[in-house]
C-alpha cells in the first residue's frame, strides 16, 4: 500500500521496483481503465529485440516503403 502525497506523488515500494527493474530516470506510461491505474515501464525499442521468440521480421515492410 502507498500513500498519495499533497503533490499527488507516490513512492513505489523497493521490492516492486526491484522486481520490475525500475531505475531512477526510467520513463513510464500511465493508463487507466475502469478506475484502475497502471504504470508500464517504457523500454527502448532495441531492448525489445528477441522479445517474442520465433517472430520473423524479414520482409515486414516492402522496399518501396523505405526512404532513401
Amino acid at each position: 500500500m502507498v500513500t498519495v502525497s499533497k503533490k499527488y506523488q507516490i513512492v513505489i515500494p523497493e521490492r516492486l521496483r526491484k522486481k520490475a527493474e525500475i531505475k531512477p530516470g526510467d520513463k513510464m506510461v500511465a493508463i487507466t481503465k475502469h478506475g484502475i491505474i497502471q504504470y508500464i515501464p517504457v523500454s527502448p525499442l532495441k531492448a525489445t529485440e528477441g522479445f517474442i521468440p520465433g517472430l520473423d521480421n524479414e520482409n515486414l515492410r516492402d522496399e518501396s516503403d523505405r526512404i532513401d
